[in-house]
């Protein structure tokens, strides 16, 4: 192949924009197979996306921002630009739905998830429903627990036994090997929250593999009358703790030694207020008693060890 023409491109990355020069190369073969067709180097790929402005790295900090950090697309914008990015409001939402492309490309490849599951001897697999808001589609993810990989996402309208079956014969299918009736990676247990339609769509679809309810939804249910306990005790906590910041405004423009320690007992009740439990294992309100109990115990050492440094305490006083 020789150069047939040269392409001229812009792409805009985290460290600047960059001008390049792309040489499109075809066959001049006339009984090639691939006659005329172009042929472009493959350190494009690296840069950017087919017909894409900004950079691999831009997509990937905006998915970054997205799904890790859970940033809407304004602060996601403002964060784009502080980097010295150049982009509109518009174009970031654009960026969500190619990475959400690329995600939803490498969780399709059947060959790379038989790959990277068979090495483990099997799965064991969650299924769990996620609804926004009541009256939304439900989305459904099954997912395996030993990897962590997602095989399969898809939102339903209702959530019946006709509904969830196809989507584990699905996955069990995308698990089979060339031969169907043999699985190169096994299925070794299902674990939901024992939701009825749920466990009719595992007897169906997966006849004879081990059904478990989710340790999350058992200890949250057997711990449900010990939490709205727990609940009420931090609500009552919480009454008996107040006017930290009237003191706060006492101390506004006081420097010494003094005025720093008591805004940092300040700012760790605030702090012990502030931080909540999650239910079943941690329960916030014992938490707040606990950090409470141990701010209190602090300041009587504190109030002992200056009463014995005043004059008069101290020894021959």
């Amino acid at each position: 192949m020789r150069v047939a023409y040269l392409e001229h491109r812009a792409v805009v990355r985290l460290d600047g924009v960059w001008r390049l020069t792309v040489r499109v190369r075809r066959c001049r073969n006339t009984v090639c197979t691939q006659y005329h067709r172009p042929y472009l180097p493959e350190e494009v790929g690296a840069w950017a996306l087919p017909q894409a402005e900004f950079g691999l790295d831009v997509l990937a900090l905006v998915g970054q921002l997205r799904y890790r950090e859970q940033r809407s697309v304004p602060q996601i914008h403002q964060v784009v630009r502080q980097r010295g990015v150049e982009i509109a409001e518009r174009s970031v939402t654009e960026l969500l739905h190619r990475y959400e492309e690329l995600v939803a490309l490498r969780l399709g490849d059947a060959t790379r998830l038989r790959a990277r599951l068979a090495e483990q001897g099997g799965v064991i697999l969650a299924v769990d429903g996620l609804q926004p808001d009541v009256g939304h589609e439900v989305l459904w993810v099954l997912r395996d627990v030993r990897s962590g990989e997602v095989l399969l996402a898809r939102s339903l309208l209702s959530a019946t036994e006709d509904d969830l079956a196809p989507l584990l014969e699905e996955v069990r299918d995308t698990l089979a090997g060339p031969d169907q009736d043999h699985l190169v990676v096994p299925i070794l247990g299902v674990i939901s929250d024992g939701q009825h339609s749920i466990r009719k769509a595992v007897a169906r679809a997966l006849p004879g593999v081990p059904h478990q309810l989710c340790q999350f939804h058992y200890l949250r249910e057997a711990a449900r009358p010990i939490f709205e306990a727990d609940r009420h005790a931090k609500k009552e906590l919480k009454k008996r703790v107040r006017g930290v910041r009237p003191i706060e405004r006492e101390l506004e423009g006081r420097c010494d030694a003094e005025a720093e320690a008591i805004r940092g007992y300040c700012l760790a009740i605030r702090s012990a207020l502030t931080d909540d439990g999650r239910p079943p294992l941690a329960a916030s309100g014992l938490k707040l008693k606990g950090r409470l109990e141990a701010l209190s115990a602090s300041l009587d050492r504190v109030t002992r060890a200056t009463s014995v440094s005043e004059p008069g305490h101290g020894k021959g006083g």
